[in-house]
């Protein structure tokens, strides 16, 4: 009756409270390690670099690649040619020049269609060309020269 007594404690207003002793508790954890999905590898690959990779004045072998392109920024001029994803590249050695051109559509092509009646009356249409200047080929060899 003792130990009853000390678990039973009078409250202010006369009423009796029991108290009991706490018991041990056991928590469960989980099994399994609780981390982040690892399938978003989206997004790391490096940039396209698109752009003009030669400049004006340059001098250029046959084969060099003079531009990278997206959608028809710069045109084949002359000695260039395009290859795939628009690529410009040398048809010949020479020197690159940048050459922005009036352009005229056909009358009855599809750009002439659907392009010029969204321009403004007396608008002027510019193309820009990349175009690569051959060097003359000179028939003379330095070694026979010095024979």
């Amino acid at each position: 009756m003792a130990s009853l007594a000390s678990l039973m404690l009078k409250s202010r207003c006369g009423v009796l409270l029991a108290y009991q002793t706490p018991l041990v508790v056991t928590a469960r954890f989980a099994s399994k390690k609780s981390g982040g999905s690892s399938k978003n590898l989206g997004g790391k690959s490096p940039g396209r670099r698109y752009g003009f990779k030669k400049q004006d004045g340059c001098f250029v072998h046959a084969g060099n690649i003079l531009a990278t392109q997206r959608v028809m920024r710069w045109h084949p001029g002359a000695h260039v040619g395009i290859g795939a994803r628009n690529t410009l590249y040398a048809l010949e050695d020479g020197i690159v020049r940048f050459t922005k051109e009036m352009y005229i559509p056909l009358p009855r092509s599809a750009e002439a269609r659907d392009m010029i009646p969204k321009l403004p009356k007396g608008a002027v249409l510019y193309k820009s060309f990349i175009n690569v200047v051959p060097t003359k080929q000179e028939n003379q060899f330095k070694l026979v020269d010095m024979v």
